[in-house]
């Protein structure tokens, strides 16, 4: 989400807002902690929620007790933030270009995002916006593979993912490891489970994914048949009301460098 916003991101997160609230995954109870203790947050202090998307990490982050912004480029998933969040303040903005004063905010999260905005220019965005010491926060809930049918929807999806920015590709961390603006990464993870019916918690979670959602719709039709026919087929996903879908949730916290 730079100032030019990915068309995976503006297409797929533009018609498939409603199905990311549904099908997405919130996450795991330690992370609280991990906000409050790792990026200080709490009363008292102000957080910039970067790439917010419909304000399922937001929620999180107000939880803590700090004031949030809430910031978000693609106008249907602000609104539905905006209609779940109205106590939230929501900017209209890219990651590179915050229309928000130096030294705004004492800490910077982004949850499913830094991948789609991973860059130099963000990283100075950044830098700006947060005073002294502040700290940024990047989250995401990452498919646990190991569980053979959690694999074969990766099977079914890559194939469309093209050149939209992926965490699993590896990409957003290069900009950091090169920046003289922030310190080493300090990682932390946990267990999670998306616990839901199947058409919620693979067919609504999968075809919110940008890529997906921004085919044609022949093409997604195909991708929806596949992950249903998955859901029929697999012996541990077969008639079940509700399922437990596997992540790791990783977090990473870098402190912000004089300069």
């Amino acid at each position: 989400m730079t100032s030019q916003v990915h068309d995976a991101a503006r297409q797929g997160f533009s018609r498939e807002a409603g199905t990311y609230v549904r099908g997405r995954p919130d996450y795991p109870a330690p992370l609280l902690g991990w906000l409050q203790d790792t990026l200080a947050l709490g009363p008292g202090r102000s957080v910039l929620d970067v790439g917010a998307g419909t304000g399922k990490f937001t929620a999180l982050l107000a939880r803590t007790g700090a004031a949030v912004t809430a910031v978000e480029p693609v106008d249907a998933m602000r609104a539905q933030l905006q209609a779940a969040l109205p106590a939230v303040q929501a900017v209209a903005a890219t990651a590179d270009a915050v229309p928000l004063p130096d030294a705004s905010a004492d800490a910077i999260v982004c949850a499913q995002a830094f991948h789609w905005f991973a860059s130099e220019a963000a990283l100075r965005e950044f830098h700006r916006l947060l005073r002294p010491e502040g700290r940024l926060g990047l989250v995401w809930n990452v498919r646990d593979e190991t569980v053979d049918w959690v694999a074969g929807i990766t099977r079914i999806i890559t194939p469309y993912e093209g050149d939209a920015p992926r965490f699993h590709k590896g990409d957003w961390r290069r900009p950091l490891e090169a920046s003289p603006l922030f310190g080493p990464l300090e990682a932390a993870q946990w267990p999670h489970v998306h616990k839901g019916t199947p058409e919620d918690v693979i067919v609504g979670r999968f075809m919110s994914v940008s890529f997906i959602a921004a085919l044609p719709a022949a093409g997604r039709d195909r991708v929806r048949a596949e992950l249903e026919a998955l859901i029929a087929t697999h012996p541990d996903l077969r008639g079940r009301r509700e399922i437990a879908f596997p992540y790791t949730t990783l977090a990473f916290c870098t402190r912000r460098r004089p300069g």
